[in-house]
């Protein structure tokens, strides 16, 4: 039920904000750790059990948490701006990494969370070990806007808005925060290609051939764009969700990549 506490989840505050979070497991002093980055209308819940099972198979520790506005963290006080992914990238993600030691991490976003992931490697500011992008946007293309026009039909007519709710302390400000804002007209001009340049970390970058809300122009773009190592994959019968829609394919190839870095 939402706002029912987790007992395994935690609390912390970052940029003014209660965040929930989680280990996997607990750790031990210098462990590079797989810090997660949750999508446009997820939450630290809805990795469900693919942060342990990567943890598992890497021998890292994996944090997980919620953003501002997401699953059990603060309600969303009110719309969110076309900047609202630079501000969790460059304001509340370094506080974040701050109040809990994340000195040596490699960042695992799918969707919002890969493009924050993306900004915040970008910025050259904080250590970032490696990058795993699941659907990553770098800008904003015609399907995104469909995709997302799609979403807001469904939340209007279906079960979709029983659904969100059972996962965020406030549905409905989760998914008009996220909806209104990418529905926005100023937010067809959001492109963050300007940050990749200086990304010079080893980047796994993962989309599905069916994504409802990317092409493989967005592949193209990280690949292109990023001055350190780029593997780019496309999985095929997969639609925006990866390591939902093709786990174990996808498990394996992350767990690959992590454990290259991470020597």
């Amino acid at each position: 039920m939402a706002g029912v506490p987790d007992p395994k989840m935690q609390t912390v505050t970052a940029a003014g904000w209660r965040l929930e979070y989680f280990w996997t497991r607990v750790r031990t002093e210098d462990e590079p750790v797989l810090l997660f980055l949750h999508e446009g209308l997820g939450s630290a819940g809805l990795w469900r059990d693919f942060p342990a099972r990567l943890s598992a198979e890497t021998g890292l520790p994996a944090l997980v948490y919620s953003r501002y506005g997401y699953g059990g963290s603060d309600v969303l006080a009110g719309p969110r701006d076309v900047d609202y992914m630079h501000d969790e990238a460059l304001q509340s993600l370094p506080v974040l990494r701050d109040a809990l030691d994340l000195d040596d991490v490699i960042l695992v976003g799918h969707s919002d969370g890969a493009s924050i992931a993306l900004i915040h490697a970008g910025a050259g500011q904080w250590p970032v070990r490696g990058l795993i992008l699941e659907a990553a946007h770098v800008f904003v293309e015609d399907v995104s806007i469909a995709g997302i026009e799609d979403a807001k039909a469904a939340y209007d007519t279906t079960d979709l808005s029983d659904r969100i709710a059972r996962h965020h302390t406030d549905g409905e400000k989760t998914f008009r925060g996220w909806n209104d804002i990418w529905l926005d007209p100023a937010f067809r001009d959001w492109n963050i290609e300007a940050c990749l340049p200086a990304i010079d970390c080893p980047v796994l970058a993962i989309q599905g051939a069916e994504d409802e809300y990317g092409t493989e122009a967005q592949l193209a773009a990280i690949g292109r764009g990023c001055a350190g190592p780029v593997d780019t994959i496309l999985v095929p019968d997969c639609r925006h969700a990866p390591h939902r829609d093709q786990t174990d394919g996808v498990l394996a190839v992350m767990a690959d990549f992590v454990v290259g870095v991470a020597d």
